[in-house]
């Protein structure tokens, strides 16, 4: 049985989104169900640490630290359509962060797998750069983190903010 380049290319885009999903499912609470469009899953991650002197009650420090990923596959990615998904994530991202005094950050991922990037969008990804700070940095913080990852050529680009990603993407 022969099978067409566009059904194994979208199977290809699919086996990776899947091998992502696996590799964060460990520590995020990744969903795949009712999902608004046009993301394929969602990744949350919550963490509270609390530093103390000899007993819990003499509290010294207490740090809350999210993140919010969004996952897309796209056939081609253009330009407008990065800068659409990007504000769309971000949007969706910040309305999850309830900054306070133990927040530290809160930071948005956004993960596009895609069959063709066009180059001015491969530019485009490597100097976005959102960033929003609560009251001057004292309630925290949260970062844009951009990955896009060519399954065509298996190219990962990222922004100054997801760098570490392209460990994950390696593995791909």
């Amino acid at each position: 049985m022969k099978v067409s380049k566009g059904a194994m290319e979208a199977q290809n885009s699919q086996s990776t989104l899947e091998k992502l999903l696996h590799s964060f499912e460990r520590y995020y609470n990744v969903r795949t169900d009712d999902l608004a469009a046009p993301f394929s899953a969602t990744a949350e991650f919550h963490s509270h640490s609390e530093q103390y002197f000899l007993v819990k009650s003499a509290r010294l420090a207490e740090v809350d630290s999210n993140e919010y990923v969004y996952f897309i596959e796209e056939k081609e990615l253009s330009s407008s359509r990065f800068s659409e998904l990007s504000s769309l994530a971000w949007e969706r991202g910040l309305a999850g962060v309830r900054p306070h005094s133990t927040h530290r950050n809160s930071d948005v991922t956004l993960i596009i797998i895609s069959e063709k990037i066009a180059p001015d969008t491969l530019r485009q990804i490597k100097k976005c750069n959102l960033h929003k700070s609560y009251k001057f940095g004292f309630y925290g913080w949260s970062n844009l983190r951009i990955m896009a990852y060519e399954t065509s050529t298996g190219r990962t680009v990222t922004n100054r903010y997801a760098s570490d990603l392209k460990k994950l993407a390696g593995t791909l």
